[in-house]
């Protein structure tokens, strides 16, 4: 299992994965989980993932091939189907992504399933390219996807239910990026004290609208100062939040 979650916000982007995998309680495993394609000043995206290792790998390697392949050919042919580096909408690049899937799908999903495996894939597609603003979709085993939106502003996948209230409640669209990031830390906060299935580090990025770089990413570790005074701190304000709310009584 794993925890990834995506926000849209006025100012640009906010994503996150953590980075276990675990195969039974004695097989656990560090793989990073978001993958950035970059082409400054043009593109950037962002893709989370969760669900069979084997099959998110698969999916993220043929797109990376398939772009590097396009850049390598130059784009001579103009009837080449599109890549991550090459579409020319989100929207276009969400259908790049689930094609991926569906490809890999065909080629091991009769074989996992032979396995009594389940084809169990999800991911998190955000970013922008140029002439549009930042978008963020949720990308399906299927390879359908659905888009964030202003009434929806963040998307999660993987174990997402410990880190939802605390999205739910305080997630504003206006908020700094640093803000979002702060809650974001804290929702995986949540989760890690109460699922032994997510684990640090913890991969983030930043993107602010129209900045068209990725370099605002940073690895989380157990050791970051950061978070551990975020978790001491938010644990003492809860602490305090509810000595301060009248007890019950009947």
């Amino acid at each position: 299992m794993t925890y990834c979650v995506g926000l849209k916000l006025d100012r640009g982007l906010v994503m996150a994965a953590d980075t276990r995998t675990n195969a039974g309680l004695d097989n656990i495993a560090t793989f990073k989980k978001l993958h950035v394609w970059e082409k400054p000043g043009e593109r950037v995206l962002c893709l989370l993932s969760a669900g069979n290792l084997a099959v998110t790998q698969s999916v993220v390697s043929l797109l990376t091939e398939r772009a590097a392949y396009a850049d390598a050919a130059g784009n001579a042919a103009t009837d080449a189907a599109p890549t991550l580096h090459t579409a020319e909408t989100m929207f276009q690049a969400a259908r790049v992504v689930g094609g991926a899937v569906r490809e890999v799908r065909g080629i091991d999903g009769d074989a996992l399933a032979a396995n009594s495996e389940n084809f169990s894939v999800t991911f998190l597609l955000g970013g922008q390219i140029k002439g549009e603003p930042p978008r963020l979709f949720q990308i399906y085993a299927a390879g359908n996807f659905i888009e964030a939106s202003d009434d929806t502003p963040f998307l999660q996948i993987g174990e997402h239910k410990y880190g939802k209230p605390i999205l739910d409640r305080v997630l504003q669209h206006d908020m700094r990026l640093g803000q979002a990031a702060k809650l974001v830390l804290l929702s995986f906060n949540s989760t890690l004290r109460s699922n032994l299935s997510v684990g640090m580090p913890i991969d983030l990025l930043l993107y602010n609208t129209d900045s068209f770089t990725a370099k605002r990413q940073a690895r989380i570790a157990e050791d970051d100062s950061y978070f551990a005074d975020l978790s001491r701190m938010w644990s003492e304000k809860l602490r305090d939040a509810v000595a301060d709310i009248p007890d019950f009584e009947i």
